[in-house]
C-alpha cells in the first residue's frame, strides 16, 4: 500500500495556492498575517500603493514578491486567489472585476461595489468563469454570531419576532472612514449586523426599510452623520432595528462595542459583544480593552479574531473546491438594503424592496 492510499479522499484533494493581497492597510495587513506561512499557501504576493506600508507588511510576512501595481499580481500565473482590501471603497469593484477577468478567485471587502448593477456584473463574471467570489463579512466567523445562527436555525427560541443591534465604534474609525469616502454608517458599519441577521433569518427577505441619521460632531467636520438607525421589515413581519455610529471617544485603537437582543416566540438571545472581559488599566492610558477590534489582532504566537478565520476559510474553500460561507448574492442584498436606508433617510419616508434602481 502506497502513501496515497493511506490518505483520505478529502485530504488528498487539498492543494496549495498562490495568493495575492491588493491593499495592505489595516485589513489587508490582518489578512496577510493570517496567510503568512499557512500550509495551504504556496506563495504570498502583496501589493500596496504606499511603499512604506508595503515594506512594513513585507517584513512581517516574508512574501514571495511585493509590488506597487496590482496588475502585476493579475498577470502572475502562479497566483490563484486575490484578496481586494483596498481603500477608498470605490476601488473594490474595478479591481475585483479585473481579478475575476484574469481568472482569479476573489475575496473583496464590503461594499463589493458602488451599485447593484456593478454587483450583478461581478456575480455574472464569477459564475461564467466558475470562480469563487465572496465578500468580507467577517462577523459570520465570530463565535458569538455563529452561536446566534445555530440557535435560530435550530428553532432554539421559536419563531423570531424582533431583533435589535446597536454597534458603536470609536471616532478614530469614523475619521478613517469619512476621511476617504462618502459612505454612511449603515453601509460601513451596520452592514455587518444586517448581513448576519439576514443570514440567520433566511429564507426571509426584506420588504421595507426606514432609516434616520443623527449628528453633532461629524456633520461639522466633514458632512457625515455620527449615527444611523435602520428599521427593516421582513416579508413575514419580523422587524430588525439596527443602529451604528462612530463617535465613541478615543480609547483602545479601533474599539468596537455591540449589544444584541433577539426575541422569539419561545425564548430570547442576548449577546454582550462589548469586549470588556479583559481590561488593562494604566496610569498612561486609563482603562483600555485589548483584543476589542472587530477583525481581531495578533497576540504573540496566537492570531485571534474573526477575520483570520474568515481569511483561512476562503483559502480552504478554493483549495478544496468547497462552498463559501458568504455568497455574493447575499452581500448584494445587504448592499441594496443599505442603499435603501440612505434613500429613506434622504426622503424621510420608508423605502420598499425590491427597489427599482
Amino acid at each position: 500500500m502506497n502513501i496515497t492510499e493511506l490518505v483520505s479522499p478529502r485530504a488528498a484533494a487539498v492543494r496549495q495556492l498562490g495568493v495575492g493581497i491588493i491593499g495592505t492597510g489595516w485589513i489587508g495587513g490582518v489578512r496577510a498575517n493570517a496567510l503568512a506561512d499557512h500550509p495551504q499557501v504556496r506563495e504570498l504576493h502583496i501589493c500596496d500603493i504606499r511603499a512604506d506600508r508595503l515594506q512594513e507588511v513585507a517584513e512581517l510576512t516574508s512574501p514571495t514578491s511585493t509590488t506597487l501595481d496590482y496588475k502585476d499580481l493579475l498577470k502572475n500565473p502562479a497566483i490563484d486567489v486575490i484578496f481586494v482590501s483596498t481603500t477608498p471603497e470605490s476601488t473594490h469593484y474595478p479591481i475585483a472585476r479585473d481579478a475575476l477577468l484574469a481568472g482569479k478567485h476573489v475575496l473583496v471587502e464590503k461594499p463589493m461595489a458602488s451599485s447593484t448593477a456593478q454587483a450583478d456584473e461581478l456575480i455574472r463574471i464569477a459564475r461564467e468563469g466558475k470562480l469563487k467570489l465572496t465578500i468580507g463579512y467577517s462577523q459570520r466567523f465570530n463565535p458569538r454570531m455563529a452561536f446566534i445562527h445555530k440557535t435560530i436555525r435550530e428553532g432554539g427560541i421559536g419563531e423570531v419576532v424582533t431583533c435589535l443591534v446597536s454597534r458603536n465604534v470609536t471616532r478614530e474609525i469614523g475619521d478613517k472612514v469619512t476621511g476617504r469616502v462618502k459612505l454612511s454608517p449603515a453601509t460601513m458599519e451596520a452592514t455587518h449586523d444586517l448581513d448576519y441577521l439576514l443570514w440567520c433569518l433566511q429564507p426571509r427577505k426584506p420588504v421595507k426599510v426606514y432609516s434616520q441619521t443623527a449628528g453633532k460632531l461629524f456633520p461639522k467636520k466633514i458632512g457625515s452623520p455620527d449615527h444611523q438607525w435602520m428599521l427593516v421589515t421582513l416579508d413575514d413581519g419580523t422587524t430588525l432595528s439596527i443602529g451604528a455610529g462612530w463617535i465613541l471617544p478615543h480609547g483602545y485603537p479601533n474599539y468596537s462595542h455591540t449589544w444584541i437582543e433577539i426575541i422569539g416566540t419561545e425564548g430570547a438571545l442576548t449577546i454582550d459583544d462589548s469586549h470588556k472581559e479583559v481590561s488593562l488599566n494604566t496610569t498612561a492610558h486609563g482603562i483600555r480593552y485589548p483584543m476589542s477590534s472587530m477583525p481581531g489582532e495578533e497576540v504573540e504566537h496566537v492570531f485571534a479574531g474573526a477575520m483570520a478565520t474568515e481569511t483561512l476559510h476562503f483559502i480552504d474553500a478554493c483549495a478544496r473546491d468547497r462552498p463559501v460561507i458568504v455568497k455574493p448574492e447575499e452581500a448584494r442584498l445587504v448592499m441594496d438594503v443599505c442603499f435603501a436606508a440612505d434613500l429613506s433617510d434622504e426622503r424621510g419616508e420608508p423605502v420598499l424592496l425590491p427597489r427599482n434602481e
